[in-house]
């Protein structure tokens, strides 16, 4: 048998934890008459799982008749890659889509042939009105969008679709400083309308029960695994990975763990500690990895008002690097950022 866990970031592993009521909140959101909305941010830290709940959510409409669904890279020019991937989509359906012919998609046609060359947004809106007549919806998703210029444009000639109704939906991950900067925007403001799902922690138990039949160990040992990783969705994989590649050497948790934070620093904790302000950076050295830590604490040690801290607290509760499950106390929420982060002092 292989290794049923895996690193590999957007794969849908073998050994995945649903996250249920996260794909029921955007699929009842979309699939309401009227919709209650056409746009759906997930955001989280990186490594908490964003890309796989999207593949999962996005493979629920694609397994209904009624929508297409297509996915963009955030990289290249959007409008240009609709325009590709929308053709390519409906040509699935069909091979009449020679120079001078209609395409017929799913019964109805769509007609390029005697117009000449049109531009992307031309040859989109051609699609959707025929997608709208025969009440076909489209899922369009993005996977880690930044505040590029290609975004923007993109972004502004959804707003246009929406107002002219048609029936367009696009879900968009990333991480929260880069959500934050395109919806605030000034073209793109309406995106600070549209709803946000942040990622929370897979729950213990979820963890725990995997743990002991995946790594075949008793119900003690796959408790102690599963309070090591916080619920990050990576360190739920990496931990996973590690442990079952090691049981013929009977491994101790100690010896999993310390390659557990050669993966955590190599894969997501550096790019992590990189992107945050000098000032983040010491209010994180002044957490533990095991224990809340009062506010007071903080703001003695690294001289800050408590008034300045709540704008850090806030940044770094909505990038998901904290946690405030008691009043007067944050705590981290990642897994054994803090012992690792000495490193990059």
């Amino acid at each position: 048998m292989g290794n049923p866990f895996t690193l590999t970031f957007g794969k849908k592993p073998t050994e995945y934890i649903t996250r249920r009521e996260d794909i029921d909140t955007v699929k009842n959101a979309f699939l309401e008459e009227p919709a209650r909305c056409q746009t759906y941010l997930i955001r989280g830290v990186r490594g908490s799982g964003k890309t796989v709940l999207m593949t999962a959510l996005a493979k629920e409409f694609a397994d209904n008749s009624d929508w297409i669904c297509v996915d963009l890279n955030s990289s290249q020019n959007l409008l240009d890659d609709l325009s590709y991937r929308l053709t390519d989509a409906c040509k699935l359906t069909s091979d009449l889509f020679d120079r001078g012919m209609d395409l017929s998609v799913a019964g109805f046609g769509i007609g390029f042939g005697s117009k000449g060359e049109r531009d992307s947004v031309s040859r989109c809106e051609t699609i959707l009105a025929d997608l709208k007549k025969h009440n076909k919806k489209l899922l369009i998703t993005i996977d880690e969008v930044y505040n590029s210029q290609s975004m923007r444009q993109f972004a502004s000639q959804f707003q246009i679709w929406i107002r002219k109704e048609y029936p367009i939906f696009l879900l968009m991950t990333g991480l929260y400083e880069n959500i934050n900067a395109i919806q605030n925007a000034p073209q793109l403001t309406f995106l600070l309308r549209s709803p946000k799902l942040t990622l929370k922690p897979l729950g213990m138990s979820q963890i725990c029960r995997q743990y002991e039949a995946a790594l075949d160990v008793p119900l003690e040992t796959a408790m102690q695994l599963a309070k090591q990783t916080k619920g990050y969705a990576f360190a739920f994989q990496a931990l996973g990975m590690i442990y079952f590649d090691s049981k013929k050497k009977s491994p101790s948790i100690d010896d999993s763990l310390k390659i557990l934070d050669e993966y955590l620093d190599e894969y997501v904790y550096n790019k992590i500690w990189s992107s945050l302000s000098e000032q983040d950076r010491n209010i994180v050295l002044q957490l533990s990895d095991d224990r809340a830590v009062r506010v007071k604490e903080i703001c003695d040690a690294i001289d800050m008002s408590s008034s300045s801290f709540s704008k850090y607290r806030e940044r770094l509760m909505n990038k998901g690097l904290i946690t405030t499950k008691q009043h007067g106390y944050v705590e981290l929420a990642l897994p054994r950022f803090r012992s690792i982060c000495e490193y990059y002092i």
